[in-house]
């Protein structure tokens, strides 16, 4: 058996053997157990012929005899299945998603066309702030300009008399009594 699984021509660690070609390599035909997905070596393991005529060929008995209780080899840690499912063992990062960068677009704002909002971006940041003060103080003097005319106008105009809360019945002579509805 030790002499089936060495490569032709390299010795265990690694240095030639002397008398040996360096270029041909030993091949040995190696199966996959059904059950554990181990490789099977040349005069291992155990072939089993169902009733449908399907053939499958496990590395041990205990591989066998856990096929055929019917337990998934997807709970058993040891098995490949397991170790796919929980993401263990290979990492393939070319297999992974790459998310696509989202382009910018520009779109027409109400009251501005696309060329306006352009030529704003075009502008120089010290341009944009000074017309930003501007239109700040332009805002200022018409909110000073209202609160100069409301005094005059707000002195003729009656205060608004405030509505009676009523208590938590709902009717002045408070609630809680019984409600007749044969009344006529």
């Amino acid at each position: 058996l030790a002499q089936a699984t060495l490569v032709r021509g390299r010795h265990p660690a690694g240095s030639p053997q002397p008398g040996a070609s360096l270029s041909a390599a030993m091949v040995i035909k190696t199966d996959l157990c059904a059950y554990t997905e181990y490789r099977i070596y040349p005069g291992r393991g155990k072939r089993f012929v169902a009733k449908d005529g399907k053939v499958s060929f496990f590395i041990n008995s205990k591989a066998d005899a856990l096929f055929h209780q019917r337990i998934k080899p997807s709970k058993l840690r040891w098995t490949q299945a397991w170790r796919r499912m929980n993401k263990k063992g290979k990492v393939e990062e070319g297999g992974k998603k790459k998310t696509r960068k989202v382009q910018k677009f520009q779109k027409a704002i109400v009251g501005m066309s696309l060329e306006d909002i352009k030529k704003k971006k075009a502008q120089k940041p010290e341009l944009r702030q000074q017309a930003k003060e501007q239109a700040a103080k332009e805002a200022k003097a018409r909110q000073a300009q209202k609160a100069k005319a409301a005094p005059k106008g707000g002195a003729k105009a009656a205060p608004k008399p405030k509505a009676q809360k009523l208590p938590k019945g709902g009717a002045a002579g408070g609630g809680g009594g019984k409600k007749d509805f044969k009344a006529k």
